[in-house]
């Protein structure tokens, strides 16, 4: 009787951790030793890195997407590249943290800054998959790496229809102690947020919804959206990544930092000055992207920013 109760447990435990997928569901989630891939069809999606993961034992990172995939199969994004060893993949992250007035670590470079993933589930139906995580924010500096914010993010990939496929996310924040801070660089270009370090291929070319758009040094204002496409694979044959802002995320339309070599591309939250994540209300970022074949000229982003901009959020 023991034993029967164990299985019961233990399958009841595998329910839980595996998430739900319907039988006619073209998603596929895979669990590994260090995180969890999504597949379409057979056709790799992306891959959160759960698991802290280094380059030599420095710069140790998790709660990230990479690979993140083009339609054709080709990867996208980078991690610790040699220029920026900290950068990695799609990741959301700020230069500072700050607990009653002092620092408690920098989440950019993830100094003094611990990302525990206390939860993972994950769903499928036919049109769409979600990944939906919690993660508890730490560090040393702050009373013996006391969990001082919790972070729910949901990732959901919708079913590739029409040469595009939409990812959205949710970027929840929520202090569990009073005077939780956080912002950007503290310098003009105030970069932090959600990033992209994409391949910087000779051929990308950066567009919003005014055309063409040149990278500044500094914050660069060009709308609700920007698109990056080039050869991130095989040569001649280009993809790209899109990415929209909602108008319930706070500062939408956000400012973007642009870069065409050696660095990410940012839209910036909230900036230089330091806001203030509250213990009853959270901070919830909102934010789609787009992966495409790299003809963003013959698909009307305007009109898919409308789109989304009618799309119903909550917090």
């Amino acid at each position: 009787m023991k034993q029967h109760c164990w299985i019961y447990y233990f399958l009841i435990f595998l329910l839980i951790s595996c998430g739900t997928q319907k039988p006619d569901s073209s998603f596929t989630f895979e669990r590994t030793s260090q995180g969890i891939g999504l597949s379409e069809n057979g056709h790799p999606v992306f891959f959160y890195q759960e698991e802290p993961k280094s380059l030599d034992g420095e710069y140790i990172c998790n709660n990230y997407l990479h690979p993140l995939f083009s339609l054709k199969g080709d990867t996208l994004t980078e991690e610790f590249p040699t220029d920026h060893p900290y950068h990695r993949g799609i990741f959301w992250a700020w230069h500072q943290i700050y607990v009653n007035g002092k620092s408690t670590g920098d989440g950019w470079i993830m100094e003094n800054v611990q990302q525990d993933v206390i939860e993972i589930s994950t769903a499928s139906e036919n049109k769409s998959a979600q990944l939906k995580l919690v993660v508890l924010w730490k560090s040393p500096l702050f009373e013996n790496s006391r969990p001082f914010l919790s972070e729910t993010t949901t990732i959901t990939a919708h079913r590739s229809e029409n040469d595009i496929r939409k990812i959205d996310f949710a970027i929840s924040l929520k202090a569990l102690v009073p005077g939780v801070e956080i912002g950007g660089a503290d310098n003009e270009k105030g970069y932090g947020g959600l990033c992209a370090r994409l391949k910087l291929p000779d051929d990308l070319i950066f567009t919003s919804m005014n055309g063409k758009v040149t990278p500044q040094l500094e914050q660069v204002a060009t709308g609700p959206w920007m698109d990056f496409s080039a050869s991130f694979g095989r040569k001649g044959e280009t993809s790209g990544l899109t990415i929209f802002c909602h108008p319930k995320t706070p500062n939408y339309p956000a400012p973007w930092i642009l870069r065409p070599k050696t660095s990410m591309q940012n839209i910036v939250f909230p900036g230089r000055e330091r806001i203030e994540v509250l213990m009853d209300e959270p901070v919830v970022l909102y934010y789609r992207m787009i992966i495409h074949d790299g003809k963003s000229g013959n698909i009307n982003m305007n009109k898919l920013q409308a789109e989304y901009a009618k799309m119903n959020v909550s917090k």
